[in-house]
C-alpha cells in the first residue's frame, strides 16, 4: 500500500488542478490517490470547509482551504488561475462524490483549462454508479437527469419523456418532495420497476426495488426510509416485440412509413433490407392499429 501511495505523491505535478473525488458516506471509501493529492497540494478548494476538514482531519492531513461554491466560483476560479500561474497545484472537491456532478467545480474547471493549465480527475466514489451497480439493470445505455424538477408540472412533462424510454434513468431527489416525485410516477407508469437507494455507503443504507406502488407502501410503512439522500433509477420500459424482424429493417420502415404511404414504403423498405414486403406491410399495420 505504501509503494502505491508514494507512486501517487511522486506524480503529482504544478500549475495542475485536480478534481478529487471524495466519500458519499463511508470515509474508508477514499482512494490512495486521493489522499495523496489532498495531502501534497498547495490548496484544497472546498464546497463546505468545515465538512471537507472534517475528512482531512480523519486522516491527519492539513491543507490550505478555500471556499468554492457555486454563488463564487467564478470569481474564485481568478484566484485559482492566478495560483496555478504561480507554480501551485491546487484540489478541487465537493462535499461527498464527484466535484461537477449537480455540485460545484464545472465552471472552475472550465476555466482552469482555458487558461491553459491542466484539469486533472482523481476517480473515485460516486452515487450514480453505486446506486447503478445494485439496480439489477441488464442494458447498458442509461441518461442521468440530475435532481427532478422541484415544481410539479415541469416534473410531471419530464417523467412523461420516459415513458416509453429503453433505457435505464437515474434521477437525484430529496425527502421533502420524495412522495410528491412517486405519486407522479405512479400515475404515469404504476407498474414500471424503480430503485430506490437511500444514504448510500453510510449508517442507514438501504435499497428498496420493485413496482412505484411497492416504493410508495415501503415510505408509508417506514417513515425513515424518506430520509437523507436519494438516488432514484428507474428501469427500461418493456418494449413490445411485434415481430423477430430485425431492428434496423424495422426503424428503415419506420422512416419511410412516416412519409410514405404504406404500400410504397414496404416495398422501398423491402428493396433496402432485403426482409419480406408483405411482412414490413403486416408490421406497419400493426402500429397504425
Amino acid at each position: 500500500m505504501q509503494k502505491h501511495y508514494q507512486k501517487a505523491c511522486d506524480s503529482l505535478a504544478a500549475q495542475t488542478l485536480y478534481v478529487v473525488a471524495t466519500p458519499i458516506g463511508n470515509l474508508a471509501d477514499i482512494t490512495l490517490r486521493a489522499l495523496a493529492v489532498l495531502a501534497h497540494v498547495d490548496i484544497v478548494c472546498a464546497e463546505d470547509t468545515r465538512v471537507t476538514g472534517q475528512l482531512l482531519s480523519a486522516y491527519g492531513i492539513q491543507a490550505k482551504l478555500l471556499s468554492v461554491r457555486e454563488h463564487n466560483e467564478q470569481h474564485m476560479a481568478d484566484k485559482i488561475i492566478a495560483a496555478l500561474a504561480e507554480g501551485k497545484s491546487v484540489a478541487q472537491v465537493s462535499d461527498a462524490g464527484t466535484p461537477a456532478v449537480c455540485d460545484p467545480g464545472a465552471k472552475l474547471a472550465a476555466r482552469v483549462r482555458e487558461a491553459g493549465f491542466k484539469v486533472v480527475p482523481v476517480a473515485g466514489p460516486s452515487a450514480v454508479m453505486a446506486a447503478l451497480s445494485v439496480a439489477g439493470v441488464a442494458e447498458p445505455n442509461f441518461y442521468f437527469n440530475g435532481f427532478l424538477p422541484p415544481k410539479v408540472g415541469e416534473r410531471q412533462r419530464l417523467l412523461a419523456k420516459w415513458l416509453e424510454a429503453d433505457y435505464s434513468v437515474v434521477m437525484f431527489e430529496t425527502p421533502h418532495r420524495i412522495e410528491a416525485a412517486l405519486a407522479d410516477m405512479a400515475a404515469l407508469f404504476p407498474e414500471r420497476k424503480i430503485v430506490l437507494a437511500r444514504e448510500i455507503s453510510k449508517t442507514f443504507e438501504t435499497f428498496l426495488s420493485g413496482s412505484v406502488a411497492d416504493i410508495q407502501t415501503a415510505l408509508k410503512e417506514d417513515s425513515n426510509q424518506s430520509r437523507g439522500e436519494m438516488v432514484l433509477i428507474l428501469h427500461p420500459a418493456q418494449v413490445e416485440k411485434h415481430s423477430d424482424m430485425p431492428e434496423a429493417a424495422q426503424q428503415v420502415m419506420k422512416i419511410l412509413a412516416a412519409d410514405l404511404p404504406t404500400k410504397q414504403a414496404a416495398d422501398l423498405a423491402a428493396k433496402i433490407t432485403g426482409e419480406s414486403k408483405k411482412a414490413l406491410y403486416d408490421l406497419a399495420l400493426t402500429w397504425k392499429a
